[in-house]
């Protein structure tokens, strides 16, 4: 198993779960992020990236990051199947249903989508 340097938050549920502290079903990890599978899926895939860095939102992202992590949440999606038609989203704020105050792009696929979401 690789070793990826973390910088963490240490009351942060997503940067345990980036470290290996809390257990979950990984879908792909690299040095930049890891994606794994949502414990309440809303489509038949339904898998999270987050950065290994805490980053509380899409508005603190450095520039850096911004490439590997949609180039992760593309691999996901083709590796699980549904690279030709996902929804890729982020929340930002408790209003837009931000629940985990760290970073992390939702990959939706593997049926119909409806419009508008919320």
């Amino acid at each position: 198993m690789r070793t990826f340097h973390i910088q963490m938050s240490e009351d942060c549920l997503f940067c345990k779960i980036s470290a290996g502290t809390i257990p979950a079903k990984i879908a792909y990890q690299d040095e930049h992020c890891v994606a794994f599978h949502d414990i309440n899926p809303q489509a038949p895939v339904h898998v999270l990236v987050i950065p290994r860095k805490h980053v509380p939102s899409v508005a603190d992202i450095p520039d850096d990051l911004c490439a590997p992590l949609l180039s992760a949440a593309d691999k996901v999606a083709r590796d699980l199947g549904v690279g030709e038609s996902y929804r890729l989203v982020t929340n930002k704020g408790a209003d837009a249903g931000q629940s985990v105050f760290h970073l992390h792009w939702h990959v939706l696929g593997g049926r119909r989508l409806g419009w508008p979401p919320g």
